[in-house]
């Protein structure tokens, strides 16, 4: 089966296309500078587009299985500590996932043999700051930046189905690795000993195994029921505190210097919203599915990820 992969060369993408080679799919990787893909497993490639146009490899989504969109341009920026949202920085982070959407569905239009299903990347940030509210997928939007900048991005390619294709959102929220994204700088502090809550500590982290990040996605394509929104979140999200305690244990390293929140707001503007404001979202949706999480609980999964 042919997989296609937008954002493929990304920390999600790259572990999606390490696990479907193992099935010996053939995967696709649309990135803006394919040269730079380097060590693809055995089954995929690398193809040039522009993130705006289906130009120069629309023709491969004609009967291919699956598209994957992932694409968009980092919400914290490339650098290690997170850059400031500047109005341009927001309309480059907005552009890049609806140009994408927009791309996959005329993509999609214009294949006469249509994917089979369609997975749309979203976030929990769609929701807006929940404090110690449960959040579950029919939870209204938030009115933030995140929020609404999550709603345009899944309406990017809503249009799939009318075409026929089984499109399936998925919000994510912070993934353990080590390779990158949230939780490497969640680390930081701890590796220096200064490690400890964020604020007061008292809100909500929700958060998953890259494990289960990958398994999850892959059994919302097998399974023909899978339809709309899905949280990908651990079903036992915590507190920044028990989170800060939990991760300086498992690394051997204290826990209780915090970090005051608004020398954080002063520091990052506004993007600081994204680990200050908590959100406390549960994965109804894919636990009714029938998924069974292999790290539902914080500590395993956080010795886990440290160990490999």
């Amino acid at each position: 089966m042919r997989i296609i992969i937008t954002g493929g060369s990304g920390l999600i993408g790259r572990e999606l296309t390490n696990s479907f080679s193992q099935d010996e799919h053939e995967i696709i990787i649309l990135s803006r500078d394919p040269e730079r893909v380097k060590d693809l497993p055995s089954g995929g490639r690398a193809v040039k587009w522009d993130g705006s146009t289906p130009d120069g490899w629309g023709d491969l989504a004609d009967g291919s299985g699956v598209i994957i969109n992932l694409a968009g341009e980092s919400i914290a920026g490339e650098n290690f500590f997170p850059d400031r949202w500047s109005e341009e920085r927001k309309r480059r982070i907005r552009d890049s996932r609806l140009n994408a959407g927009r791309a996959v569905t005329e993509a999609i239009r214009s294949a006469q043999s249509k994917p089979q299903v369609l997975v749309q990347a979203s976030a929990i940030g769609y929701y807006g700051p929940s404090d110690d509210q449960l959040v579950e997928e029919n939870t209204p939007p938030g009115d933030d930046y995140m929020a609404r900048l999550c709603q345009e991005w899944e309406n990017s390619s809503a249009q799939v189905v009318e075409l026929g294709v089984r499109r399936v959102v998925t919000r994510g929220s912070i993934v353990l690795s080590t390779e990158g994204g949230a939780f490497t700088r969640l680390m930081f502090p701890f590796k220096f000993f200064v490690g400890g809550p964020l604020g007061s500590g008292r809100q909500y982290i929700s958060w998953i195994h890259m494990a289960d990040q990958i398994n999850a996605i892959r059994f919302l394509i097998d399974n023909q029921k899978a339809n709309g929104v899905y949280n990908l979140s651990a079903p036992n999200p915590v507190t920044n505190r028990e989170f800060a305690k939990t991760l300086g244990q498992a690394m051997g390293r204290p826990s209780f210097v915090p970090v005051p929140e608004f020398a954080f707001r002063a520091m990052f503007g506004e993007v600081s919203t994204v680990v200050v404001d908590g959100q406390r979202v549960l994965p109804k949706r894919l636990l009714e599915l029938g998924y069974q999480f292999q790290f539902p609980q914080l500590e395993p999964a956080i010795l886990d990820t440290l160990e490999k």
